[in-house]
């Protein structure tokens, strides 16, 4: 499991900059391929904050996708409202972050 800890405030500042972003990426009927997790490690990397949107599960279903997106995509459920969800993982690189967390 990816361990990246989080303050409180941090999280509610990440929510916030989440409110602003286009669902960047969908999990639909065909549900967590090796395809969509090689697409959010893609965006991970190019843009750290990525929001998505759950296409047709259960309140239930996403709440365990979310847990299983975090876990297999080495990175951290900030929030999750409806059907969205929103993801944030820190770039390796100091100088290339693009969110700057207080």
């Amino acid at each position: 499991m990816y361990e990246f800890p989080l303050t409180g405030a941090q999280k509610s500042h990440l929510r916030g900059l989440g409110q602003t972003l286009e669902a960047s990426l969908k999990v639909g009927r065909g549900g967590l391929t090796p395809q969509f997790f090689a697409e959010l490690q893609k965006l991970l990397r190019a843009h750290e904050l990525v929001k998505l949107r759950f296409l047709g599960a259960e309140r239930d279903e996403r709440a365990a996708l979310c847990a299983q997106i975090a876990d297999e995509g080495r990175c951290v459920c900030v929030g999750a409202v409806g059907h969205t969800a929103l993801f944030y993982r820190q770039h390796p690189e100091p100088e290339e972050r693009s969110v700057r967390l207080p």
